[in-house]
């Protein structure tokens, strides 16, 4: 058995009853059940239909995404997350690079990786070496000014701890910027890429080895093995290319907002709603948040 779900973004709460019955019907599927008024809706079918995707496709249109997934085990122990652009809103590099007066150049190098055009190992070099020369005290100020959670966030790691998930932020970003999301939103351990400092300043170089699309998969099996877990008991959340190795792997892996080369190959795609998505696809209702 399947479970097909329909979201609405929150801020658009759009979602109504026409839609959500006329599928239904099409698909024969069960009884509806709403998880949020005009946000999220489900019910249960028996095998996915073949026209999926192009479903899939004619919802989007109407700023409407929606998820298949299967009925039984749908709420996670481990959530694996992304953070640039996933569990914040910005690219912490880009936004450093902006105060270095080389924002547009390393947008561009950022937009190309994640999109899978670039290694991602050689572009996070290049990056950083254009901030060389950087005082220590803007990562700080980046912080402090720059960077904003992504909406959902906070719901999305207190329902699932207060419920017993593991949560690991697992970055291609910088330690600096990790350890204070970490903190803020409740992970349990963050991993991430070093930028390195010398009297005071940016050294221009990252410390090695450098955190990427590999390591992120390591870091899926290690947490895994240790906490005992299986694959298809971990969540994983990310948008850029280097993703797609931990998102493909896990029993979830959910590409947000993410660059069409990389949404194409997951399953759960999140276009339009924001992180309580992640919640209404593991079958919480919003009266169940945290």
């Amino acid at each position: 058995m399947y479970v097909a779900l329909l979201l609405a973004s929150p801020t658009t709460p759009k979602l109504d009853d026409t839609t959500v019955v006329a599928l239904r019907n099409a698909w024969g599927g069960g009884e509806i059940t709403w998880l949020a008024e005009g946000i999220a809706a489900e019910f249960p079918i028996e095998t996915i239909p073949d026209n999926r995707w192009t479903v899939w496709e004619d919802l989007q249109a109407l700023q409407i995404d929606l998820v298949v997934v299967p009925s039984e085990g749908r709420r996670k122990k481990m959530l694996l997350a992304d953070m640039d652009s996933t569990m914040i809103q910005q690219e912490c590099i880009d936004e450093l690079a902006d105060v270095a007066g080389v924002g547009s150049r390393v947008k561009e190098i950022t937009a190309k990786a994640m999109n899978g055009e670039l290694d991602f190992e050689g572009a996070l070099t290049e990056r950083v070496g254009l901030l060389a020369g950087l005082p220590e005290t803007v990562i700080r100020e980046v912080i402090d000014t720059r960077i904003t959670l992504m909406p959902g966030g906070p719901e999305l790691l207190a329902t699932m701890k207060r419920d017993g998930a593991y949560c690991a932020l697992v970055s291609g970003g910088f330690t600096a910027f990790t350890r204070h999301i970490a903190a803020t939103l409740g992970f349990d351990e963050n991993r991430a890429n070093t930028l390195l400092v010398e009297n005071g300043k940016l050294t221009g170089k990252p410390g090695l080895p450098i955190l990427g699309r590999e390591a992120k998969v390591q870091a899926f099996h290690e947490i895994s093995e240790r906490l005992g877990l299986s694959a298809d008991q971990v969540m994983a959340v990310g948008d850029g290319a280097n993703d797609l190795g931990m998102l493909t792997i896990a029993g979830a892996g959910v590409a947000l907002h993410a660059k069409p080369s990389v949404a194409a190959q997951c399953d759960i795609r999140i276009n339009h709603g924001d992180l309580t998505a992640l919640l209404y696809v593991q079958g919480y209702s919003l009266a169940d948040f945290a």
